[in-house]
């Protein structure tokens, strides 16, 4: 007899949301059911909303998700004793290449970040703001970081890959870091 095992609470959770983000990336936010969400996590439609109390819900969860404990690591990367280029690469890397990893090349992903903000604006502003937040403390000032911002935002645009993002990323920092 084989026993089932029973995950803690927040590993089911992810579970969830790495189930929910492969079925966005293939099938798209408007043609992925709750059911092919459960189906591809493993477990019954009530349990899943017993986790995430919609579709909604469960799309916003999976973009703080791909971003999880990304921000943490970028406040510890401003105290670190590395040049500004440094910090600003090293937080790049940690809010932009990593997430953009999770999610590159895949049928959906021109389609993920555009449902993000319009599912997620909460989320999509805070990751604004962090960014925004980072970068000023790097550069010194805030009409900088904002402009780095809208620079960075343009760098995923054509959906490239990550080697040619973080190349991308190593420019735009040289820039603004002279």
């Amino acid at each position: 007899m084989t026993r089932k095992v029973v995950l803690p609470d927040e590993d089911r959770k992810k579970e969830i949301l790495e189930a929910a983000l492969y079925c966005f990336l293939q099938f798209g936010y408007s043609k992925t059911s709750m059911d092919d969400i459960a189906k591809q996590a493993n477990l019954s439609r009530p349990l899943l909303y017993l986790k995430f109390k919609n579709k909604e819900d469960l799309y916003e969860g999976i973009f703080d998700y791909t971003l999880e404990g990304s921000y943490e690591e970028a406040e510890k990367v401003l105290s670190q004793n590395i040049s500004a280029k440094q910090k600003l690469l090293r937080v790049c890397e940690l809010i932009l290449i990593e997430p953009w990893a999770k999610i590159e090349g895949k049928p959906k992903t021109s389609e993920f970040y555009e449902t993000c903000s319009k599912l997620s604006p909460k989320s999509t502003q805070k990751y604004e703001r962090q960014i925004i937040k980072f970068t000023e403390q790097i550069l010194g000032d805030r009409e900088s970081a904002k402009v780095f911002f809208l620079a960075l935002e343009g760098l995923s645009a054509d959906l490239p890959k990550t080697k040619v993002l973080r190349k991308r990323v190593e420019l735009l920092t040289e820039r603004f870091t002279r």
